[in-house]
């Protein structure tokens, strides 16, 4: 993760900043998910069943994906000097673009789109995040997601 100082944001802007290692969404991560979130239709939790449907087999829940990113972040994406911390502002647009079949792997491409100081020393940063499936060629989904890193 590159550390820069916060006047250097302007000329990241539009640039990828970093691509995450692969992650696998794997059948046990599913099921935990559904035990969490209370969801637990066929096409996560049921292979058998879920063998009968397009997918061929069970698929990650759109949002266990999203629930993703705070881990397919680390490592790509800014860091400010003098960070005290960062927080997740939320997402201005999110799109489940495919399903992820249990046993792939997923990974996040991040573009930093715009940074601003909101007030003395916060800075909200937004970012376009593509999150790509290995071996296939469209991805599971984009979003637009926001930090507030508050530098001290």
């Amino acid at each position: 993760m590159p550390v820069i100082k916060p006047s250097e944001l302007e000329s990241w802007k539009g640039k990828e900043v970093g691509v995450s290692d692969w992650v696998e969404v794997g059948q046990d991560r599913i099921n935990k998910f559904a035990d969490c979130t209370e969801d637990h239709q066929f096409i996560h939790i049921d292979e058998e069943k879920a063998k009968a449907t397009p997918f061929g087999g069970t698929i990650a829940h759109g949002l266990l994906t999203l629930s993703l990113l705070p881990k397919l972040s680390y490592g790509t994406t800014l860091g400010l000097e003098g960070t005290v911390m960062g927080i997740n502002y939320g997402f201005d647009k999110v799109r489940f673009l495919n399903p992820v079949r249990a046993g792939s792997k997923v990974r996040g491409r991040h573009t930093l789109v715009d940074a601003v100081e909101k007030q003395p020393g916060r800075w909200l940063l937004t970012y376009n995040v593509v999150v790509e499936i290995e071996g296939i060629e469209t991805p599971a989904l984009i979003a637009t997601s926001l930090v507030m890193i508050v530098v001290g």
